[in-house]
């Protein structure tokens, strides 16, 4: 395995880990300039994709944020992730990286739950040594989400 696949492997770890840790700052370092994020799941009543959450990274900012200032579901996630396929994706150091996840809920009282599961569809590009994502398309296969989350999955 080539050393780029590698590092665009630990950047996926990296995002997850920094996620995990409610570290906002070291999570948007990972981002190039013109990221967007997008969580979206299938409705097979509307037969069509839904869009729940889209954010540039400036809005994506903004409400990171401001994180401590909503009512939040009390606990702590964990992502665990695997890294799928690594294609090219038309431009040069540019991939599309697929990949599977499920994000676990563990409440104050240590139970632990299984919170969502569904895929990554990342854009990332090598620039200047290093690997930046400029796209995440969280596809969920879950849509029951309780009340749900204002941080990215």
């Amino acid at each position: 395995m080539s050393a780029p696949f590698e590092d665009i492997r630990a950047l996926i770890y990296r995002a997850s880990l920094t996620l995990d840790r409610e570290d906002w700052i070291g999570f948007l370092a990972l981002c190039a300039a013109d990221f967007r994020y997008l969580i979206t799941a299938y409705s097979p009543e509307l037969r069509k994709r839904m869009i729940w959450f889209d954010h540039d990274l400036e809005s994506l900012k903004a409400l990171l944020d401001m994180v401590p200032q909503h009512l939040r579901r009390h606990g702590t996630l964990l992502r665990h992730v695997s890294v799928g396929m690594i294609e090219p994706a038309g431009s040069p150091d540019c991939y599309t990286v697929t990949s599977t996840f499920q994000c676990l809920h563990t409440e104050l009282d240590g139970t632990t739950r299984l919170y969502a599961v569904g895929r990554y569809i990342d854009t990332v590009t090598m620039s200047d040594g290093r690997v930046l994502f400029l796209g995440r398309d969280t596809q969920l296969e879950t849509r029951d989400l309780g009340i749900g989350s204002h941080v990215p999955l």
